[in-house]
């Protein structure tokens, strides 16, 4: 990757982007293409990229670039995209506050602590691992427990196996990936235990990374148990019931070295709940307007920071209407109110954004809490009065649903909510 510290910090930009991942780059350039003039992309990493540098196997890009590339190409594409747009790049920092009035305090080996007049902010911190604390897995405490994206580091970045015989705990895409990946380094792989009725990760990873390599996959089935003294010796599983409590009398144990965990991300929130925005509590990220805005004037935010996204194709597209409406800002051009508010209801677990205008088009995310085949997703009014309507053959909760509304479909809606629900046909 390029090395693409500033030599100068200056006092003034107008505006400031803390996270360097797809969606950090991707709103720094959107901002400039609007009209900033100066902008700052503040990363805590030693180089910007974000979790994309690990992630050597293809599939990125077929949206955004209309080609496949593997998670090191996109990053470098989207960072050499910043960099040629005259967006400066920061490493080795973090951003610590936004002030009242948009000042922002950051610290840094090269710069120490700095603080900066800016006139708009967006957040894009991404997210992170949940961790076996996370989710209490009793039993001992020995070496041998990772995440599967710091497997996935290990591995990829470092050339470190974690051991030779592995469990996985999870079903989360990284964990999928991670099972074929150590497959192809010669690490046996006993199987993947998920808690869900159904996968968590993409239909493709799981066809791809399981069925084709023969990993076993034990749906309604969890870990209740680690072994091991001073090495992971094996593991207890358990099946499930209805209500998603072990069942202890049908446990078996699997011997293995190492324990992935893979049970999904959280997003990197600390900074906003410092800023006190209003978070949404299904996302756990913050809430935002049709233009990326949170609840705080001048503070955007965009990518897994707002809620978990399936692919960097949709991080990269949310990232650029962001970012341009940041750069509004800072020019004085504050985005339009929304008028309509959106409301998950029926299978429907959330909604990004969560505000609308009845006058521009928008694409709307939401992810469903059930599985459903041949179903309606439809929008109403909170009195019954369906508005659009569109058919899907299939919905499960690990796949994001994108819905493309166009002002001509609310043309005769004059209220102020619509609710969101996904229905068997």
């Amino acid at each position: 990757m390029i090395d693409a510290r500033p030599h100068v910090l200056h006092d003034h930009y107008d505006v400031v982007v803390a996270g360097g991942g797809p969606a950090g780059l991707g709103a720094a350039l959107a901002a400039r293409e609007a009209g900033a003039e100066r902008v700052l992309v503040v990363d805590r990493e030693t180089e910007a990229g974000g979790i994309l540098l690990q992630c050597i196997h293809a599939g990125f890009g077929l949206h955004h670039f209309g080609e496949e590339l593997t998670g090191p190409e996109y990053a470098q594409r989207v960072l050499e995209a910043a960099l040629d747009g005259g967006v400066d790049v920061l490493t080795d920092a973090y951003l610590l506050d936004v002030g009242a009035d948009r000042a922002v305090k950051l610290l840094s080996g090269e710069h120490g602590v700095a603080t900066l007049d800016t006139r708009a902010a967006v957040l894009a911190m991404g997210a992170r691992e949940r961790t076996r604390s996370a989710i209490r897995i009793p039993g001992e405490r020995p070496a041998g427990v990772f995440t599967a994206g710091l497997a996935q580091r290990l591995v990829n970045l470092h050339g470190v196996l974690p051991g030779r015989r592995v469990a996985i705990l999870g079903s989360g895409d990284i964990g999928l990936i991670m099972a074929r990946r150590l497959t192809l380094e010669g690490v046996e792989v006993a199987g993947v235990f998920e808690l869900l009725p159904h996968a968590n990760g993409l239909t493709r990873n799981v066809v791809q990374c399981l069925h084709d390599f023969d990993i076993p996959l034990h749906l309604s089935t969890t870990v209740i148990g680690i072994d091991g003294r001073d090495r992971v010796e094996r593991v207890t599983v358990a099946p499930v019931d209805d209500h998603r409590r072990p069942l202890p009398d049908r446990a078996w144990d699997v011997a293995c070295d190492t324990l992935l965990v893979s049970v999904g991300l959280i997003p990197e929130n600390e900074l906003s709940r410092q800023l006190r925005l209003r978070l949404d509590p299904v996302t756990q990220g913050p809430v935002v307007t049709s233009a990326m805005e949170t609840s705080r004037d001048g503070v955007f935010a965009c990518g897994n920071v707002v809620h978990i996204h399936d692919l960097v194709d949709f991080v990269s597209a949310e990232a650029t209407l962001a970012g341009h409406h940041a750069g509004l800002f800072a020019a004085g051009r504050h985005p339009r109110a929304d008028n309509v508010r959106l409301q998950p209801a029926t299978n429907v677990a959330y909604c990004v954004p969560h505000t609308i205008s009845t006058e521009r088009e928008h694409t709307v995310y939401l992810r469903v809490r059930n599985p459903l085949e041949r179903c309606v997703l439809r929008l109403s009014t909170p009195d019954g009065v369906v508005v659009h309507e569109r058919k899907l053959r299939y919905v499960v909760p690990p796949e994001m649903v994108n819905l493309r509304l166009r002002p001509a479909v609310l043309a005769d809606f004059h209220g102020d909510a619509l609710q969101v629900e996904v229905l068997a046909r």
